[in-house]
């Protein structure tokens, strides 16, 4: 196997055996930096990034082992090998404690230190890929969240072109009504009375906050946004998760119906996450349960914050699926009706939300999707408060 070219910082104040060793490792295709002590070398760590540090236990002033101690904290990916004496194993025996990767005895045999250093080369490798594969799976995750933002965004249309359909018609009829009522020798355009044009005014002002209303929930459910921490209150929540829901509903012929208990509840929360959360959930309940059914969405205490439940009496989900419902990509629907990603994001986005999520079914009778959140004290509230939202 061939040397790596891998970058070293060789520390120890025996000058000809820190040349000598050095050269050695030159000749492995090691770039090698020198320093006389443990200072030299924190002061050359801030201006050389290496790999991997060869140090020497016994050294005048600060010693191999705090020297070890403070490249640990200052640099935690470099790896240290230590270089002892032959009686000084026990010092090997600390710095292993204290962090390095290995130590090795005087004098060194250098293809046992190269073998060391491709440890360490190996080392650091799988590492890097680890992190580059968590970093990859955190990038899918928020592709996959927002992928399910638009699938529900599309299934929402329908029911949201009802919703909004509704208060456009009613604008346009009061409008028209009042400039019918101003034209000269229209009828009944000297008999209007101010109550009758208040009350058109009135409905047209209702009917734009409905609109206005429908489109801030459907900006908070699907923008992409970074999670943003605040007070919540939950039954506000649901009310407005049935609001974006309840066209799809009607067209469906699904029942909602809202039990809140517990009394007024506070939790500290993503209401964009939570609000997802709770719209995906109920649409899939309605898909679920078909003509002529119900869901019920309700609030209560639990141990330490709040527990939201979404209760269909729909088909159903067998045994066998609902161990695996939270994984990627499983799904039951046909091929093109669904991405499997819904439960899946859901669940991801309650774990980060530092809740849970639970379900329970019985084929052809209901099922029950239970969300569990923590309540916040009121001294951890200004202190997310203000890590939240910086400045």
């Amino acid at each position: 196997m061939p040397e790596t070219d891998a970058r070293l910082l060789l520390v120890d104040d025996e000058t000809v055996f820190r040349r000598n060793l050095a050269r050695l490792l030159q000749s492995r295709n090691f770039t090698v930096f020198q320093a006389e002590n443990g200072h030299d070398g924190l002061e050359l760590l801030l201006r050389q990034p290496v790999e991997a540090v060869i140090l020497d236990v016994k050294m005048p002033g600060m010693d191999g082992i705090e020297t070890l101690r403070r490249i640990k904290a200052g640099y935690p990916a470099i790896e240290v090998i230590l270089l002892t004496g032959q009686s000084s194993a026990a010092d090997g025996v600390a710095g292993m404690k204290a962090g390095a990767f290995d130590y090795l005895s005087k004098p060194v045999e250098i293809d046992h230190l190269v073998g060391k250093l491709k440890q360490v080369h190996e080392k650091i490798g799988l590492e890097e890929a680890h992190h580059r594969e968590a970093a990859f799976r955190e990038k899918m995750k928020k592709r996959m969240a927002a992928a399910e933002r638009l699938a529900s965004l599309g299934t929402l249309s329908a029911g949201l072109a009802h919703e909004i359909n509704n208060p456009l018609a009613i604008i346009g009829q009061s409008v028209k009504w009042i400039q019918l009522r101003l034209k000269p020798h229209a009828p009944g355009s000297l008999i209007v009375s101010r109550a009758d044009m208040e009350k058109s005014l009135d409905n047209i002002n209702t009917s734009v906050d409905r609109i206005r209303r429908i489109t801030h929930q459907l900006l908070g459910s699907v923008r992409r946004q970074t999670p943003r921490m605040d007070e919540v209150d939950p039954k506000q929540l649901i009310d407005e998760a049935v609001e974006l829901v309840k066209g799809l509903a009607g067209d469906k012929g699904v029942d909602i119906r809202k039990d809140f208990h517990g009394g007024r509840q506070r939790i500290w929360s993503d209401p964009g996450a939570l609000r997802q959360v709770l719209t995906n959930l109920m649409i899939n309940a309605v898909q679920a349960s078909g003509n002529g059914g119900s869901i019920t969405v309700s609030t209560d205490k639990w141990d330490d914050g709040v527990q939201m439940r979404i209760e269909d009496n729909g088909e159903g989900i067998p045994e066998e699926n609902l161990e695996r419902i939270f994984e990627p990509f499983f799904t039951t629907k046909a091929p093109g009706e669904g991405t499997g990603l819904g439960l899946f994001v859901i669940k991801t986005i309650m774990e980060k939300l530092g809740g849970s999520i639970d379900v329970h079914s019985r084929v052809g009778q209901r099922t029950v999707f239970t969300l569990r959140l923590p309540k916040i004290d009121a001294r951890d509230r200004e202190k997310r408060r203000r890590s939240s939202n910086p400045g």
